[in-house]
């Protein structure tokens, strides 16, 4: 269980490794606050269609099988925007049509051919907590880093000095594209076995 918990942070993580979801992962991650939202969001959408299809999956029919998936995350997707809307209008207006558009995100389809429909509830629920909080934790990296340089600012709250010039094009889209190219470039230097340490290993045996 842990390691289908911890493989969408690290191994498996959906945005820097598997490269999926990348519409909103770029549209909302102007702001620590979007990407929060939108990544909670996207988790329980996750999580709680993952629990409905594990625990039907051998009452789908194979040929209806994706239309099922579609409409079991839409209904939770519905769920979600409406209660974003009641909680903060202005946090809604701001993240637009991308809370809808979870429906079709690659990454909960993904999860629920590949994993939901075929295996039991537990581990699915596992699989869903970590991939959503996976993708959640690389929203959070490139809004955290847009909003710093883009406005000076984090969650709303102002950080670097008022003589600070803001990196306005760190809140387009191409900022975007530039900071997400960098936490990549970091996540996957990360990742990678230390070259050094596998030599001392070797030299020692």
């Amino acid at each position: 269980m842990p390691e289908e918990l911890l493989k969408g942070f690290w191994r498996e993580n959906p945005v820097f490794v598997q490269a999926l979801g990348m519409c909103p992962t770029l549209a909302v991650t102007n702001s620590a606050i979007n990407a929060l939202v939108m990544g909670l969001a996207t988790t329980v959408v996750l999580i709680a269609s993952g629990a409905v299809i594990s625990t039907i999956r051998q009452r789908i029919p194979k040929q209806a099988r994706i239309a099922t998936f579609i409409l079991i995350i839409a209904t939770f997707v519905t769920c979600v925007d409406y209660g974003i809307q009641a909680l903060d209008i202005s946090l809604h207006a701001a993240l637009g049509a991308f809370i809808s558009l979870i429906v079709v995100n690659c990454l909960i389809l993904g999860r629920m051919e590949t994993f939901a429909s075929k295996q039991p509830f537990l581990p699915t629920l596992f699989d869903g907590l970590g991939m959503g909080g996976g993708f959640t934790l690389a929203l959070l990296c490139l809004g955290s880093v847009r909003e710093i340089l883009g406005a000076g600012s984090l969650f709303g709250i102002q950080l670097l000095p008022a003589g600070f010039e803001p990196w306005v094009v760190m809140l387009l889209p191409s900022g975007g594209f530039f900071v997400l190219a960098l936490w990549v470039l970091v996540f996957n230097r990360l990742r990678q076995p230390n070259p050094t340490g596998a030599a001392e290993t070797r030299g020692a045996i």
